[in-house]
């Protein structure tokens, strides 16, 4: 076999790597040989240094030590600063601030307001003595004496919280506070603490003590929607900081620590008890004597009633919200921050619907179990013209318009019929109102009895239970009951329904929960002619220059066509005939298109009433917070009486517009009283019919049993021709009770029937 490579080149290749061998070993002995000869010289050098004996314990080890120590609280506190630092990342942080809001209502008349109400275009020197020497002596004594963190303040807060066995003394210092207000929140974190106190020593060295002192005296929140001592004192006192005496300058004072609590127009007790402490302060610290706080402490200030009954609250949180969520929408390197907003709000409608619905609960909240209710009135716009969020804003601010989710009950059956007119169906077809169930579940109509075959307008006027649970079957298909009820959800999507719908068997009679917000303004597809529209409650944005920023009409979304206008016309004459001659006939108008529907959920839990007219539509719901049962409360009882009050005083002055699918309205017959007094009788004492009578359990078990006698004498009778005597119905489960909303909603509005109604 042929030798590949010459037997010379593999002589020459191996003399090559012992070469190399040999030349790396030479370098490696050299360099650990130079690397020893370094480390003894250097280690005779540093022997001169050598320190033994006690100094060496008592000076070398120690600083050692402390350097090493040092180091790693060095590269600690590093870690923790840059997340503080982070903060400041904004070059503009000492300009910003939140909004500041001027809301007017829809004809330009001042409402009220939201946000921030500051005013730091007062120089320091001109802020009187005793204020400055007041928050001081409380909020920081040695504040031109540390650099950011008083060290013994805290230790001295410490020890007295210890002693107390709770928080009594507070340990931040103003830079600390104002750390806090310019950059953090409120929360109780130690990261909090520990990013307060590394922006504190931050702000020590970009301001100088007095624009510390300046900046926390006008950004400080001191109650009252009002941020500053200067907005403060005009909100509480109805002047300028300047002129402020001693015993209004400790009342401001004592604001710092807990504004909320201490605000002289909630508490005014409260206000000055803080003051007297304040005054205390001012004589522990050696500000002022004894003797020049005894006049403040004898004639203590009085501050300006600022309760305002008629203030739309409510409606002010949910209109300040969707400007901050407008504000957002603006371009980045817009910087106003101070607005005038007119909105929708119509203060007659307001007012009326207040007053509605707390006459309601005063005369018969007791008698229905019923605590709270909420109302929502909207143009055909979706501009929000009335909004009650509870009873009492002062008791609770939380708006139960906007953000409580309750079931509809019956009222969300007009989603289903619509989806059932879009996939072919007529307000004149005719379905069995029979047992029908799906799964495990039978829904049941009120009194536990059939009508046989209805029309879909006999069905939704009567509110049966059955047929929109059957029309979701029909409308599945061979895909099933599911595909049926996700054509609902899609069609209600369509109306404007947000909120998150569920898929319970029950969906087709209200099971799934909305809020009164979404579900008034859905409704106003149907008489705007199967457009949809957005809620709103903003109409014009202006800075505080008076400059046009927003306007709706020409910068809001514009309103989509979600269903045919043939279709939203069908319903209207469909749901007609719920006010007329069903459920709801408490809610008619005189001489006003009406429609709507009715709902009554589980145990009587909610109840209420959604109906339009060509002009407005608006939402009543009535119910408890906690979702313990009413006394039987339909929706044709408190919630039909509140929208007709409601209604009545919304179309005041305004010209009545046709309602498409009903046409003009009718004017109601006259009562008996009226008829007689015209006809020149004596006027008899005419009382307005109040909301039904309560049909408690025992009564419902009386009528029953009269039934049943009745049905046991007419079958003796009629031997010849006997019967069918009516059978019970299957119980449900628990879970998916049917809504009852006929022979109950019937009776209880008054209305007189040959016999007991089940539909």
């Amino acid at each position: 076999m042929r030798q590949i490579i010459p037997d010379e080149w593999k002589k020459r290749i191996n003399n090559f790597r012992l070469d190399l061998d040999a030349r790396f070993d030479s370098a490696l002995f050299s360099s650990l040989r130079g690397t020893r000869e370094l480390y003894e010289r250097y280690s005779a050098f540093m022997d001169r240094f050598y320190v033994g004996g006690w100094k060496r314990w008592v000076f070398v080890e120690p600083l050692s030590e402390a350097a090493t120590i040092g180091l790693g609280g060095l590269v600690l506190m590093l870690a923790l600063a840059i997340p503080a630092f982070r903060e400041t990342a904004d070059e503009d942080w000492l300009k910003k601030s939140d909004l500041a809001v001027t809301f007017l209502d829809r004809y330009g008349n001042p409402i009220g307001s939201r946000g921030i109400k500051h005013n730091d275009s007062i120089p320091l020197e001109d802020f009187p003595d005793n204020l400055i020497k007041a928050t001081l002596a409380t909020e920081d004594r040695r504040f031109y004496d540390h650099f950011g963190i008083d060290f013994p303040g805290l230790a001295r807060a410490l020890v007295t919280n210890a002693q107390a066995g709770g928080v009594r003394q507070g340990g931040s210092s103003i830079s600390q506070q104002l750390a806090k207000n310019l950059f953090l929140s409120n929360e109780r974190t130690i990261e909090r603490k520990v990013n307060e106190a590394f922006l504190a020593i931050w702000l020590e060295t970009r301001l100088t003590k007095n624009e510390i002192l300046k900046l926390y005296l006008d950004r400080a929140y001191m109650g009252g929607g009002t941020f500053g001592v200067d907005g403060a004192a005009h909100f509480y006192f109805n002047k300028s900081v300047r002129d402020i005496n001693l015993a209004e300058a400790a009342m401001l004072a004592g604001l710092f620590k807990a504004p909320t609590k201490f605000a002289p127009h909630i508490n005014l007790p409260a206000a000055r008890a803080r003051a007297n402490v304040v005054l205390d302060n001012l004589v522990d610290a050696g500000f002022m004597t004894e003797g020049q706080v005894f006049g403040a402490r004898r004639n203590p200030a009085f501050a300006v009633d600022r309760r305002d009954e008629s203030s739309p609250n409510y409606f002010l949180d949910y209109a300040f919200d969707e400007m901050r969520k407008l504000v957002d929408t603006f371009p980045k390197s817009y910087t106003e921050r101070v607005f005038v907003v007119r909105t929708s709000i119509d203060m007659n409608v307001q007012h009326a619907a207040d007053e509605a619905i707390e006459n309601q609960l005063r005369q018969f909240g007791r008698d229905y179990h019923a605590t709270q209710a909420a109302t929502v009135v909207s143009d055909l716009d979706g501009g929000i013209r009335a909004m009650v969020g509870g009873r009492d804003y002062g008791a609770s601010q939380f708006n139960r318009a906007t953000d409580a989710y309750r079931q509809p009950g019956s009222s969300f059956k007009p989603y289903v019929y619509t989806t059932a007119l879009l996939n072919g169906y007529k307000p004149t077809s005719t379905i069995v109102d029979g047992p029908v169930c799906i799964g495990n579940w039978c829904p049941q109509n009120y009194g536990h009895s059939y009508s046989g075959t209805v029309t879909l307008t006999q069905a939704i006027t009567r509110s049966i239970n059955v047929v929109p649970v059957k029309l979701s079957i029909a409308l599945g298909g061979k895909e099933g009951p599911k595909a049926g009820r996700a054509k609902i959800v899609e069609v209600a999507r369509r109306f404007g329904i947000k909120a998150p719908l569920p898929d319970p068997p029950a969906r087709p009679i209200g099971s799934d929960e909305v809020t009164v917000l979404e579900h008034a303004v859905a409704y106003a597809t149907f008489p705007n002619k199967g457009k949809a529209v957005t809620p709103h409650s903003v109409l014009e944005v202006r800075t505080g220059a008076g400059d046009l920023v927003w306007r709706w009409d020409r910068d809001g979304p514009k309103p989509k066509q979600a269903i045919p206008a043939s279709v939203a016309a069908d319903m209207a004459g469909m749901m007609s005939h719920v006010v007329s001659e069903g459920t709801a006939r408490r809610a008619a108008l005189d001489g006003i298109p009406t429609a709507g529907k009715t709902g009554t959920t589980n145990a009587y839990r909610d109840a209420w009433f959604v109906g339009y007219t060509g002009n407005f539509t608006c939402a009543v719901w009535y119910g408890n917070d906690d979702y313990s049962p009413t006394n039987r409360m339909t929706g044709g009882s408190l919630p039909a009486q509140t929208w007709h009050d409601i209604m009545v005083a919304a179309h005041q002055g305004v010209e009545v517009k046709e309602l498409p699918g009903v046409g003009m309205g009718e004017k109601l017959p006259q009562p008996a009283s009226a008829a007689t007094a015209q006809a020149g009788q004596p006027k008899t004492l005419e009382i307005k019919p109040g909301p039904p009578p309560v049909l408690t359990r025992r009564g419902a078990e009386i009528l029953v049993q009269v039934e049943k006698m009745l049905d046991d004498a007419a079958r003796v009778a009629e031997k010849a021709a006997p019967v069918d005597p009516r059978k019970p119905a299957k119980p449900v489960s628990s879970s998916a009770l049917a809504f009852p909303e006929n022979y109950a909603a019937a009776t209880a509005d008054g209305v007189t029937t040959p016999a007991l109604r089940k539909n």
